[in-house]
């Protein structure tokens, strides 16, 4: 049965997880601080569903429907009547914290809160909502591009209830996702692995065993990966991919220890595609 949901945050990961709970049937407000995020969402999911249509993942006719389903909203206040709502702002605990004090003065009662926060407890994130609300909290983690890509790892708390648990998978599943519940450690399961990978990825290029370009290729070619590890951080940005790897650091110790070259590179504002430039240079 459809629903009403809330998302926080009109990133390229708030945009897409909004847009495939659209797709879904569901309605779904679109919230963000900067008005003209909102804006620069909704032109660029227009694009995604177009190029989704042109590659069979979405019908054509489909389009408007979906679009209409998804409701920018520049008062967060409107989300006092959502069902379920997902902040997908940026990976900081305090910013992360302030969405959430808000949205526990707006939400009502049962609304089911959760955090696509890719790196911090969910345990920490509650401590920013009051008592009778962490029971109805958890981390919801998907993975970007959110269009395409269908695992969501599904992240309770210590207060988290188990029906609610239940719940939210029910809900990630009628989205068309592949929910797998996770124990609350800093990065999860997936960025663990992935960020030991990237880490390993980019000492390879500083010891010139190989370019960033053939290690993708290797990892394309030889490991069956659909982008290589340089390809992937160019996506999601360097910034980002120095973040999560400084978070882990410090939950874990050495071996999450971000490469001097990938420090290298955010300093020197190569973030990837957004820019311009990250591993290697793309026209804008």
């Amino acid at each position: 049965m459809p629903m009403r949901i809330g998302i926080v945050g009109a990133g390229m990961m708030g945009a897409e997880i909004a847009l495939s709970f659209a797709l879904a049937g569901n309605e779904v407000r679109l919230h963000d601080s900067d008005a003209t995020s909102v804006e620069r969402a909704m032109a660029r999911l227009g694009e995604v569903l177009d190029k989704g249509a042109a590659r069979g993942f979405y019908k054509a006719e489909d389009k408007q429907a979906t679009l209409d389903r998804l409701l920018p909203t520049p008062d967060l206040a409107a989300y006092a009547d959502r069902e379920f709502v997902i902040e997908a702002v940026f990976e900081d605990v305090s910013v992360k914290s302030e969405v959430f004090r808000r949205l526990d003065a707006i939400c009502v009662p049962d609304c089911l809160l959760a955090s696509n926060t890719s790196t911090i407890p969910i345990s920490t994130l509650a401590a920013a909502l009051s008592a009778g609300r962490r029971g109805r909290f958890l981390g919801t983690h998907f993975f970007s591009p959110v269009s395409r890509m269908k695992l969501v790892e599904v992240i309770p708390g210590f207060e988290t209830a188990p029906e609610v648990v239940e719940r939210v998978m029910e809900i990630c599943r009628a989205a068309a996702k592949e929910p797998i519940r996770v124990k609350d450690v800093a990065g999860f399961a997936v960025n663990r692995v992935l960020h030991a990978f990237l880490i390993e990825a980019v000492r390879l290029a500083e010891e010139e065993v190989a370019t960033p370009e053939d290690i993708d290729k290797a990892c394309r070619l030889g490991l069956g990966h659909p982008v290589g590890p340089f390809e992937l951080m160019d996506l999601v940005t360097n910034g980002l991919t120095l973040q999560v790897q400084e978070i882990l650091h410090d939950a874990y110790g050495p071996r999450f220890l971000p490469r001097p070259l990938l420090k290298q590179r955010v300093a020197a504002g190569h973030q990837g595609r957004r820019t311009g430039r990250g591993w290697k240079a793309y026209g804008r």
